[in-house]
């Protein structure tokens, strides 16, 4: 059998190259895929950036709505609530509403974690913040929900 320069052998072909998939020690890709538009920052948003940016798209339209009812109210979100050691209850609670007394603001917490484990998609997660919020907000002013929001029943 004669190898010459022009013959074809396996799957390379004479004057082709073998596309690389990865670096040519087989460790893969290093580095970021993303270049971040400004250095030092991360080029794609994180999981809780990305619920901070939900939480934030569904609470603006309604506070718009609703502010002079309302008064000052804050708006946060944090990973899990922190429940006592004897918590008996099977369920974790999505949200927490604290009024405010005197100059104290009113302080409504969304927690990210029990929210995010009962939604399998974008859009049940949206939803779902959607839904608490509502309700939470019409806890607070007396309302129905339907009341709060049109969109409540949907």
């Amino acid at each position: 059998m004669d190898i010459g320069v022009g013959s074809d052998t396996g799957s390379e072909r004479a004057g082709e190259a073998r596309p690389r998939t990865r670096d040519r020690r087989g460790r893969g890709m290093r580095g970021p895929g993303v270049v971040p538009a400004r250095p030092g920052t991360t080029a794609l948003r994180t999981a809780r950036q990305r619920f901070d940016q939900l939480v934030l798209d569904v609470v603006t339209p309604l506070d718009e709505r609703w502010h002079r009812h309302l008064g000052l109210v804050e708006y946060a979100v944090e990973d899990a609530p922190m429940l006592p050691d004897d918590w008996g209850d099977e369920t974790v609670p999505l949200s927490s509403l604290v009024r405010g007394k005197g100059q104290e603001p009113t302080r409504l917490v969304i927690f990210r974690r029990p929210i995010e484990h009962r939604s399998t998609s974008r859009d049940e997660l949206e939803a779902l913040v959607h839904t608490i919020v509502v309700e939470q907000l019409a806890e607070l002013l007396n309302l129905t929900p339907g009341q709060v929001d049109e969109r409540y029943a949907d």
